[in-house]
């Protein structure tokens, strides 16, 4: 297995195609890549259509994958706000690709068999599939997509991002082997010799103290261990510092502890959703998830250096659960609000991989919306930056 990431900012995609396509075939060696991923910006809107034919004609790849966006990563760099592509390629011996496409109609209902999503995939949950899923904001109703790959294949890792770039319907662009599509969603099914694994950068950090919710209705909070939450909200709040107090105010989330069973959750342990609204009138907390009854929580905030050091974390948890495990490329779903907006500097998630994970090849893309699991459910998230690393499943080093 062998993965080589490549970025161009030249102002043409012409040329941009050109050097990258060069760098690829430079570095990746004779033949033709088994899978290749292509991610371009938006500058390039009137132009999409010169991708697929353009790489089909210079590097032949056996899979091509990919779509518009916001801003790409590749080869240790992250533009934003400029013209570029980056092209991730893959030498995969023994690994088997199908690539499907979707739209809405497609999906088959979550109340009826999964043997209806199975069929719709044309894969079996036996074959220890993982899957990469790039979808259309506008036309893909991407929940009910997840749902039902989790409803048919509950073990398999689901990695990906929601198309950017597009400011209306129509305007993103998904790139599909010989095709060029505008709405729906792509999933790219790896099964045979190859193992995903999925990291999920939330970029929060929590606040005052773990509590467990005893009445709630649907996504709004109404006691937090028998108490208002908005009270118990305000007293974490006297406690916090000045710098706190303001994320508070402006930056803040509940996490949902996804594992019961864990006495003290950490970095990658909470889901994280936004509060919607706070009712001073009856102490209550508006929530973007649905909550249950006795689910552990707690407040988050974010910003720039609660992101670096959650993205820190959970890289390490990484590291620490997998020493001697080498990824032999990945992929980096990060939201467009992260990059230099959140952290004041370009490239920071890229060189904090590189120095926890090492010299890994690293493509990927700026999303409208991050794909990636928090224990044992995949979710659409935001602000996240969700990493699949590849590596053989046969333990192989080639």
């Amino acid at each position: 297995m062998r993965w080589v990431s490549v970025v161009s900012d030249r102002p043409e995609l012409a040329d941009s195609l050109a050097e990258a396509t060069a760098a690829i075939a430079r570095q990746l060696g004779p033949g033709s890549p088994d899978l290749l991923v292509v991610f371009v910006s938006q500058e390039h809107l009137f132009h999409y259509g010169q991708v697929v034919p353009t790489l089909q004609k210079s590097l032949a790849p056996g899979t091509l994958i990919g779509c518009s966006a916001g801003g790409v990563i590749g080869g240790g760099r992250e533009l934003e706000r400029t013209p570029g592509i980056t092209l991730t390629a893959a030498m995969l011996p023994g690994v088997q690709r199908r690539l499907v496409h979707l739209t809405n109609e497609d999906l088959p209902p979550l109340d009826g068999s999964p043997r209806a999503w199975v069929d719709t995939l044309g894969v079996e949950p036996g074959d220890n599939p993982s899957f990469i899923v790039l979808a259309d904001p506008f036309s893909c109703d991407a929940r009910t997509l997840l749902s039902g790959l989790d409803f048919a294949y509950g073990q398999a890792v689901k990695v990906g991002g929601l198309a950017s770039g597009a400011q209306s319907p129509g305007g993103n662009a998904l790139f599909a082997d010989q095709r060029t599509l505008r709405q729906g969603a792509l999933v790219l099914v790896l099964t045979g010799d190859v193992v995903v694994d999925a990291i999920v950068a939330q970029g929060c950090k929590a606040i005052g103290r773990l509590g467990r919710v005893t009445r709630c209705e649907g996504h709004v909070l109404h006691e937090l261990d028998g108490r208002p939450p908005l009270l118990v909200l305000q007293e974490t709040y006297e406690q916090l510092d000045g710098r706190d107090q303001e994320l508070a105010r402006t930056a803040l989330f509940l996490g949902l502890s996804m594992d019961e069973l864990r006495e003290h959750p950490g970095p990658g342990d909470f889901l994280i959703r936004n509060v919607l609204g706070l009712d001073p009138q009856t102490g209550t907390i508006a929530v973007a998830a649905e909550l249950r009854q006795g689910q552990t929580v707690q407040f988050h905030v974010r910003d720039g250096v609660a992101a670096a050091q959650d993205l820190n974390a959970v890289l390490g948890r990484y590291r620490e659960r997998l020493p001697d495990v080498s990824p032999h490329g990945a992929l980096l779903f990060s939201c467009l609000g992260r990059g230099e907006h959140l952290y004041g500097e370009p490239d920071h998630d890229s060189r904090a991989f590189a120095r926890r994970i090492g010299d890994v090849a690293l493509g990927g893309f700026f999303c409208n919306g991050e794909i990636g699991p928090v224990g044992e459910t995949t979710y659409l998230h935001g602000y996240t930056s969700a990493f699949g690393l590849f590596r053989p499943r046969s333990g192989s080093r080639a």
